[in-house]
């Protein structure tokens, strides 16, 4: 209440930021994200052979590391170009879902002090307005009235440092994962392609008579 009205959207802000924050640290879990062992199962499921349509589906529900792999089994028996662009594609949806409301959390970062100033300056421009129509009067009473003021700075600061600090930390938690995906995704993709036939070149006619003569 010291702050003004202007500490509302602070407030607003901080408690975004704290939803954001818990909803990230409970979906970015390492376990969550990626299942130990998952990648070494999935591998021995592909030479086995045991994958029908519920067990994929089974498996791109249960993690994001999962889903990636399922896509890839999907298309098993196609050329690895055409798995590989399909592993591509849908590691860019699951990383746009590890990254949700991080851009939010960013802005809030930014915004944050911001609001603070912007209160700051409005109960600084009040206070000098109040002291043009009464005069000075006690300065203990303006020296408390910019106090009020840079109340707004310091809530917005106590409320953007740590979304910042969160905003780069889950930004190189989700980087950390993708390295982690990508090399699990490539694991399955040569043992899918490891048994498939090489084309062979096509033999022109020319050189099959200069063979023959």
């Amino acid at each position: 209440m010291a702050g003004g009205w202007a500490m509302l959207p602070i407030l607003i802000c901080s408690a975004v930021a704290l939803a954001i924050v818990l909803e990230r640290c409970w979906t970015l879990r390492r376990r969550s994200v990626l299942p130990p062992g998952l990648g070494e199962e999935v591998r021995t499921w592909a030479r086995t052979g045991q994958l029908d349509p519920s067990h994929l589906e089974t498996l791109a529900n249960g993690s994001p590391l999962g889903e990636l792999l399922a896509s890839a089994l999907a298309v098993r028996n196609r050329p690895r170009d055409l798995i590989k662009e399909r592993i591509e594609d849908t590691g860019r949806h699951v990383v746009h879902r590890m990254e949700r409301y991080l851009n939010t959390l960013g802005t809030i970062a930014l915004i944050g002090p911001l609001l603070g100033l912007l209160g700051t300056v409005i109960g600084l421009i009040r206070m000098f307005m109040d002291v043009m129509k009464g005069g000075v009067g006690d300065p203990m009473k303006m020296a408390g009235g910019i106090g009020e003021a840079l109340i707004c700075t310091a809530t917005g600061l106590v409320v953007a440092i740590p979304a910042y600090v969160l905003h780069r930390y889950f930004r190189s938690k989700v980087a950390g994962y993708c390295v982690d995906m990508e090399k699990q995704a490539t694991a399955l993709l040569d043992d899918l392609t490891v048994n498939q036939p090489v084309p062979r070149p096509r033999t022109t006619r020319s050189t099959t008579e200069s063979s023959a003569g």
